[in-house]
């Protein structure tokens, strides 16, 4: 009797625990979940308010104070529109290319009998702490006579050793039994490849083109560095010029009222341009989340 009302209690100490523990774990979860949101929030509504009533009532949600005049003006640049179409192009372009070469670099750094493997993985790891620097990327690309190219925007990063880990480290979760069927079967490495493995690998490549696709959408500096052309310039050059374009020198205006106004356009300008530029990132992620999460989940101990 005494045995049974201890393992009684045991157990109910272990739900208590259990309980506290899965409480703590919510809590935490809806106030990362409060931080995600509010901003986004505050940044939609700051984008739609006039600056001034902003200002002076803070944001509201009273549709009386709300104006798109904001986002007419961005619209109504066409470098806005060109930005868009080289910005999904580089985008597209370079995710493709990245996600290419990941994948077949890692194949081989993932099987046993690969002569080499620990001084390749040893070599690509030591590229992940020292570079070659900026100046001289930037003479490797002239004399490469890559400047003012689309190369010099998809080809630097291309191949990212931290995606060639993770597509490695999803390779040898593949059972090897699924190798040694299709060898049975006169399949080829090749064959094997395209046709066994790459299925099996969907979630790791919905990872990665999410990865590459958001790294290369929020990339500007080496379109600063190495595009000088403006109908090559992504989106984020785009906007950055609109923003450098619309702050204003006190210095340089006497009049009062004509600064104001200018600089509540520029306000404005801020928080759509932000809102514009983020929208294809949000809408990308549902496609990719069923594979996402899987890909994500690499290496995790499972309970």
């Amino acid at each position: 009797m005494a045995a049974t009302t201890m393992k009684v209690r045991q157990k109910k100490k272990i739900f208590t625990q259990d309980h506290v523990i899965t409480v703590i774990g919510n809590l935490l979860l809806a106030i990362f979940l409060l931080l995600i949101i509010i901003p986004i929030i505050y940044i939609l509504l700051c984008s739609i308010m006039d600056p001034a009533t902003r200002s002076s009532v803070g944001v509201t949600f009273d549709i009386s104070h709300w104006t798109l005049e904001g986002y007419e003006r961005v619209f109504q640049d066409e470098n806005i529109w060109r930005g868009f179409a080289n910005s999904f192009f580089y985008s597209i372009a370079f995710t493709a290319i990245s996600v290419v070469i990941t994948m077949f670099a890692a194949y081989p750094m993932s099987r046993e009998d690969f002569m080499g493997r620990k001084f390749f993985n040893a070599f690509f790891v030591f590229t992940m702490f020292f570079g070659g620097g900026l100046m001289p990327t930037y003479l490797l690309m002239d004399q490469l006579d890559l400047i003012n190219t689309i190369w010099a925007i998809l080809l630097p990063c291309a191949a990212n050793v931290w995606n060639l880990i993770l597509a490695r480290s999803y390779y040898k979760t593949v059972p090897g039994e699924l190798r040694e069927a299709a060898a049975v079967d006169g399949a080829s490495d090749m064959q094997y490849f395209f046709k066994v493995l790459m299925p099996v690998c969907k979630p790791i490549l919905a990872v990665l083109c999410l990865y590459q696709f958001v790294a290369m959408w929020n990339s500007y500096f080496d379109a600063m560095i190495y595009l000088d052309k403006q109908d090559m310039q992504p989106l984020q050059l785009v906007i950055r010029a609109i923003l450098v374009q619309n702050q204003i020198n006190p210095n340089l205006i006497a009049d009062m009222e004509k600064m104001a106004e200018t600089a509540k356009l520029a306000d404005l300008l801020k928080y759509s341009t932000i809102v514009i530029s983020s929208v294809p990132l949000l809408l990308m992620y549902p496609f990719f989340s069923e594979y996402f999460e899987k890909g994500i989940m690499i290496g995790s101990v499972k309970g």
